[in-house]
């Protein structure tokens, strides 16, 4: 099918943007409740030490029932501080990162109020700095049934909710160099950072 559904996501991981690269449309969830601990609010880079998290805090208004696309960042600690350290230090060595961090870091340090605003702008940056030409749209409505793939619940940081498809997805991805690899081996499926810092452009014909 030519048209995919995916939640939105903080520097989704390499399997989310495989589906964007191979989706000339994609609808974005606008209005399903907050999900805590998946990919709506976390990322996974590759630090010194292995694999680390870094999180999005959130307002908790109202008991989260309220839509994604209403949900609030909290900026009453210095969160973007910490996770642009975290970030520098992952891969300020990495063959690409001078390239693209400028950008990335500029729209952190804009302090959207809203996850949804920051996800989409973050999103549609990496988009088009790789060229993938696909159209992001939001949904209106919620429907548990859509005209199009449906991986909203399937890229999820815990593998008990991946699904055949987004497995194999994940299982396809063929090793690229990462500056801790020697360390700890190639880790796949991290953050979209990882590659694109790695790959840069080169990143689009991975995906």
């Amino acid at each position: 099918m030519t048209r995919a559904f995916l939640t939105t996501a903080f520097f989704p991981p390499v399997c989310y943007f495989s589906v964007m690269k191979n989706h000339p449309q994609v609808y974005i969830e606008a209005c399903e409740s907050y999900q805590k601990q998946s990919y709506r609010t976390r990322c996974h880079i590759y630090a010194t030490g292995g694999q680390e998290v870094l999180q999005v805090p959130v307002c908790h208004d109202n008991g989260m029932s309220v839509p994604i696309s209403q949900v609030r960042i909290d900026y009453t600690s210095n969160w973007i501080h910490r996770h642009s350290l975290a970030i520098i230090s992952a891969y300020r060595s990495s063959p690409f990162f001078e390239y693209y961090w400028d950008d990335i870091s500029a729209i952190l340090n804009s302090r959207p109020e809203l996850l949804m605003d920051l996800n989409t702008r973050l999103l549609t940056l990496i988009a088009d700095n790789l060229s993938l030409g696909t159209e992001i749209l939001q949904t209106e409505t919620f429907s548990k049934e859509v005209a199009g793939e449906d991986f909203r619940f399937s890229i999820h940081p815990k593998t008990k909710y991946l699904t055949t498809e987004t497995s194999r997805i994940i299982a396809n991805q063929t090793p690229y160099y990462q500056v801790f690899s020697a360390k700890h081996g190639f880790i796949p499926n991290l953050s979209i950072l990882d590659l694109l810092f790695h790959e840069g452009p080169q990143a689009a014909e991975y995906l």
